[in-house]
């Protein structure tokens, strides 16, 4: 892990699936399981058919996530915390716990109980969310980076600085390592500042221009150290979490000067029984379940709009318009090569930080090789063929264009219908033909020479996966065909439950007392370059902030 210096006292306070794949690779040959300390969470979860019919706690969390994880720990200090959680627990998965488990992960899905969940929006753009302890941050590619300025300053929230910073550090201390570039990482992070993208800022975990090496959740032994690996700081004593329990239904009461309430969650375990965890006084019902599950089930709880939820017979228990509106997902786009040299398996580990909305990143590793079917020239090989590819890609920041959620079904399992409706706002095509030029600079630069392939007249050439980039990268009317045409994913989705539209500056429900959201999809616009470490930092900084309204500051141990 990274040293960080310790406070003295915390005051707590889918184009082709191919293409899809090509983006992030995992080395499919080995699985090897590094040696892992058992984590202490294990003492205080269990599945959900162990859990009473009926229980009360001071916070009942739903979506042991990103998010859910610190912010449970975080309230355990002081308060009894139940984290209720659809998927199982990461440890003693070798796909989950290992940086060679991503591809695998992200592959071999089901449509109830696989950690990654698959979905493919209405853009016909496929996409992913966890469904495990430590939710997208336990299937994710690991780089870590705190949010920009701009960030603080668009999101509506009164942020307090300084608990925002030891916030960062103590999720830091415990999950974040230091990454160690080898060839691939190496050239891609020359190739950026010969494309311009400079100053040359080395390894740091804040945001700033130019190009740098972020942290990554993965350690040096490529074990993967995810949001759940923070419950460890929770106070056993205080904290239950239900495992294989989907949340089905926020209750919600009305007092006797109509005000309304949360009171609790029903849930239902995986033999179909359901229960009751209720809230004490002075507690609050809290949602962590993501920019997908949050809004889904706040719709399913009958918070939403009047004629939409009346049209699925929901019965309605405040008309709230603009929850599963204002969608938003950060474009991917980029090239994948075949190099002629060994290239190490690296997820992303450097980022070139632009001044003109995009961020660029690399991956590289090893994918398998698959004949085509029936062929009559090619035999099956005895053995496996493996492809050594290598991907850079650019991601808009923002972004402006929005779409919608809404239901597929009253099954809160299934996955609800989702549009983002990539590049409707002009700003974020002009993004992506930004980032995708500043890409082509960076295939001519010197540093990627040694990734093209020598031809018989002494010509050098890169052998793509999938498209390349256009030939004229000055003609506008190509460089957007193209950033329409090759549009992807990196899994950043945020928005549904807006503050200022669904939620207050507090992240409390607007119209329903004792009810928060703490998760993404109050942002309007994703932190930096990969949110993970915001949502970490959002879970503790929430946390601390509800300790410290409730109770005497302390000085607590982790």
């Amino acid at each position: 892990m990274i040293k960080m210096s310790k406070p003295s006292c915390l005051f707590l306070p889918w184009r082709s699936f191919l293409i899809t794949i090509v983006f992030f690779f995992a080395f499919l040959t080995s699985f090897t399981v590094h040696s892992q300390t058992v984590p202490n969470y294990l003492l205080f979860s269990m599945n959900a058919t162990e859990f009473p019919p009926e229980a009360s706690y001071d916070y009942v969390i739903v979506g042991g996530g990103t998010a859910g994880c610190p912010l449970a720990a975080t309230l355990s200090q002081n308060f009894t915390v139940l984290l209720i959680e659809r998927g199982g627990v990461p440890y003693g998965n070798p796909n989950l716990m290992n940086l060679e488990g991503f591809l695998p992960t992200l592959m071999q899905v089901d449509e109830f109980d696989s950690p990654a969940q698959s979905f493919t929006s209405e853009d016909g753009v496929p996409n992913a969310r966890g469904r495990v302890l430590g939710g997208s941050s336990a299937i994710n590619a690991g780089f870590y980076s705190r949010a920009d300025h701009e960030f603080y300053e668009q999101s509506g929230i009164s942020w307090d600085m300084r608990l925002v910073n030891m916030s960062y550090e103590w999720v830091e201390r415990m999950v974040v390592s230091r990454p160690e570039l080898r060839n691939w990482q190496s050239a891609f992070r020359d190739s950026l500042l010969e494309a311009g993208i400079g100053p040359y800022n080395g390894f740091t975990l804040d945001h700033v221009v130019g190009t740098k090496i972020g942290g990554s959740t993965f350690d040096s032994s490529g074990r993967r150290h995810s949001a759940a690996d923070l419950l460890s700081c929770g106070n056993a004593s205080n904290m239950r979490v239900a495992l294989y329990a989907n949340a089905e239904r926020i209750l919600i009461s009305a007092a006797d000067n109509s005000e309304l309430s949360a009171t609790g969650v029903v849930f239902r375990d995986d033999q179909g029984n359901y229960h009751r965890a209720l809230v004490k006084g002075g507690g609050e019902v809290i949602l962590s379940a993501g920019a997908i599950g949050t809004p889904q089930l706040m719709l399913l709880s009958g918070i939403g709009s009047r004629p939409y939820l009346s049209s699925w017979g929901i019965p309605v228990s405040l008309h709230s318009p603009y929850v599963g509106q204002f969608m938003y997902d950060n474009s991917r786009n980029g090239i994948s090569i075949v190099p002629p040299i060994p290239i190490e398996h690296s997820l992303i580990q450097v980022v070139g930080i632009t001044g003109s909305g995009t961020y660029i990143e690399a991956a590289s590793n090893i994918i398998p090789f698959v004949t085509p079917a029936h062929s009559i020239f090619l035999r099956a090989p005895s053995m496996p063929l493996y492809l050594t590819v290598a991907t850079i890609m650019e991601k808009i920041s923002g972004p402006s264009s929005s779409g919608t959620l809404m239901l597929a079904s009253t099954d809160v399992r299934v996955n609800p219908i989702v549009r983002f409706n990539y590049f409707s706002d002009p700003s974020d095509l002009q993004k992506c033909v930004n980032g995708v030029r500043t890409i082509g600079a960076m295939l001519s630069s010197r540093s990627l020479e040694d990734f093209r392939f020598r031809q018989w007249f002494g010509e050098q050439e890169f052998r793509f996966v999938g498209p390349s980039l256009p030939r004229d990268l000055a003609d506008d009317a190509l460089m957007a065909d193209y950033c329409r045409r090759s549009v992807s994913t990196l899994w950043h989705y945020h928005g549904g439950c807006l503050l200022g539209k669904v939620v207050d500056a507090d992240l409390r429900v607007l119209g329903i007392n004792a009810l928060r959201v703490v998760d993404g999809s109050v942002f309007t616009v994703s932190p930096g370059t990969n949110p993970q470490a915001t949502l970490m930092m959002l879970g503790r900084y929430m946390g601390a902030k509800l300790v410290n309204e409730r109770s005497r500051p302390k000085c607590y141990p982790c």
